[in-house]
């Protein structure tokens, strides 16, 4: 984001937090919600017809609609230092806010005080994946009845002078990879309810006008329907934001094919790093967070092993795994990922070696 002229700064709690992207001046913006349970705060103004002509700020929170209020602190901090619209009765600040769900029942949220601590710490070296900042309480992987935590996701991409970035806080009903169309029931999801919405900037040096800003966004969400299955549900309240700095003379289409490819490329980053962690396999980048793993279900090693290795069956987001387990049966290491078979290697205490199929 630095070579866009855009802070970044965290809030992070134990279980929630939210970040804040500090625009240079006055950026002009729009945006497009997708999902079926959006938390938005100044989304409206953003649309082409609207008569607004920038936004000084966006906010990514968790905490659900409470969240949002973290918003105040943002504008609070900015109204200080004279940024906003001007009007007779002083400067209003435009921050436009997008919140996930991440409630525990511990009434912790991100709260004015947080949104200005963010602002305070902004800076364009600020770390932008892992679980900090909006990204800390994400997860993924409902949809199947598990819960994987996830956290915030980034790219950028770029054509000669054109800039495009994303970050974005994965909270999908969904997870990062292909549909495992084998777990589709007509009868409905294992959950009626999740912890979900995937929020997100798409940021570009690009001279756009708010209709092709617009379109940015709606590349967005191409970009989260190719990296994520399934997508935009009624649980979840996709919304992305897109703004343009206009520093660049540059095609509205070819910023929002490289808008798509950022998206796609940054939660599509997250897999292994997911299934990495849910194996409690060794520490990769990614979410540091993955202590939640997977809901297992019981199975039985080859009688000649069963009592050996106290082994269980991981289904793992749907997606293709090799798996080395140790001589009590532990998930080991993750060694690779591809997409034809399902296969785990077991070492018994006799060092039999063998290979199942599930």
């Amino acid at each position: 984001m630095r070579d866009l002229g855009v802070r970044v700064g965290h809030w992070t709690g134990e279980r929630t937090g939210c970040t804040v992207l500090l625009f240079e001046r006055a950026a002009l913006a729009s945006g497009e919600v997708r999902g079926g349970a959006p938390a938005t705060r100044e989304i409206e103004l953003l649309d082409p017809i609207r008569s607004n002509a920038g936004i000084d700020a966006v906010l990514l929170t968790g905490g659900s609609a409470f969240g949002l209020a973290a918003a105040d602190g943002v504008m609070r901090w900015l109204a200080e230092r004279g940024r906003g619209v001007g009007t007779p009765g002083g400067v209003v600040p435009i921050v436009p806010a997008l919140g996930l769900y991440d409630l525990d029942g511990s009434e912790i949220v991100p709260e004015a005080a947080h949104g200005y601590a963010a602002c305070e710490v902004a800076s364009g070296d600020t770390p932008l994946d892992g679980a900090v900042g909006a990204g800390r309480g994400a997860t993924v992987g409902q949809w199947r009845g598990v819960t994987l935590p996830s956290g915030l996701a980034s790219a950028t991409l770029r054509s000669g002078e054109l800039v495009v970035s994303v970050v974005a806080a994965v909270n999908a009903f969904g997870e990062p990879g292909p549909l495992d169309r084998a777990r589709l029931r007509p009868e409905g999801f294992p959950v009626a309810f999740g912890r979900n919405t995937t929020i997100g900037v798409v940021a570009t040096n690009a001279r756009l006008d708010k209709v092709e800003c617009k379109l940015l966004a709606e590349g967005a969400h191409d970009g989260l329907a190719r990296a994520v299955s399934p997508v935009h549900t009624r649980m979840d309240g996709d919304a992305f934001i897109a703004a343009a700095t206009g520093t660049v003379e540059a095609s509205a289409d070819v910023a929002r094919a490289l808008a798509l490819e950022a998206v796609a490329d940054a939660i599509g980053a997250m897999r292994l790093p997911i299934l990495r962690g849910a194996l409690g396999g060794r520490a990769v980048a990614g979410p540091p967070r993955l202590d939640q793993a997977v809901a297992a279900e019981p199975w039985t090693s080859r009688t000649d092993l069963a009592a050996a290795c106290a082994l269980r069956r991981r289904r793992l987001l749907g997606f293709v795994t090799t798996v080395q387990l140790d001589g009590a049966g532990r998930p080991r290491e993750l060694l690779s990922v591809s997409q034809s078979i399902h296969s785990v290697d077991f070492g018994g205490p006799q060092g039999r070696d063998m290979r199942r199929r599930f």
